[in-house]
């Protein structure tokens, strides 16, 4: 029964996903050619130093990047069936709504993981040409929060979208702005290394809201 459901989440998010990894591809190889123009004109010793010295990093123009491609796909996965009101519907299909709805996010998560992915390691193939590996992974750790923030962006829409009544979503998208900046607090470069396990482990159990925003739905809550 999960591979219907998965199918149907494609055909719901195919264009979204090429869109959202052609963005994001577009923005990983403009930061590459940037740097590579900053190393052409200013010497590889002069970008090395000013990277190690000044915490420069050249990918800061992706930093919102995940996280708008994370709503995104939240409001194209979920959106469509509620406004159409066929969720419904769709909770009663043959299947426990439990799985139903975990099969549901993590199709989503998985496209984000898989899109994400290919980003980063485009980063480290073109960045690895330009910076020596210890300067390359300054990068990418650096930017790896800003991707397990599209994941949680997605699972917060999802939270938003689902819940049935208007007063607790806006509650809700306040509540999940607020979390989405624990993401984007530490300015220095590689500042969330020693945590970023706890982000994704507060990104898998935030999950949890959006099956709560399920059972609201389910016992049929209103304004």
């Amino acid at each position: 029964m999960l591979r219907p459901i998965i199918y149907k989440e494609w055909i719901k998010t195919k264009w979204c996903a090429v869109v959202s990894l052609s963005i994001m591809l577009l923005f990983t190889v403009y930061a590459f050619l940037v740097a590579g123009r900053a190393v052409d004109l200013r010497g590889a010793g002069h970008i090395w130093e000013v990277m190690v010295l000044r915490d420069a990093v050249f990918v800061d123009i992706l930093k919102y990047v995940p996280l708008l491609i994370g709503i995104s796909m939240g409001f194209f996965q979920y959106m469509p069936e509620i406004y159409r009101k066929s969720f419904k519907l769709t909770l009663h299909l043959p299947c426990s709504s439990f799985s139903l709805i975990m099969a549901m996010i993590l199709y989503g998560t998985a496209v984000l993981t898989a899109c994400f992915t290919v980003s980063i390691s485009v980063m480290a193939v073109c960045f690895s040409e330009l910076f020596p590996v210890e300067l390359m992974e300054r990068i990418l750790l650096t930017s790896l929060p800003w991707f397990v923030a599209g994941v949680a962006a997605y699972v917060f829409t999802a939270w938003v979208v689902l819940e049935p009544a208007w007063k607790m979503r806006v509650i809700n998208a306040v509540v999940s702005v607020l979390l989405l900046r624990l993401f984007f607090m530490g300015p220095a470069p590689e500042a969330y290394n020693s945590f970023i396990m706890w982000l994704v482990v507060f990104v898998v159990l935030s999950v949890s809201l959006v099956w709560l925003s399920v059972v609201r739905f389910k016992d049929g809550v209103q304004d």
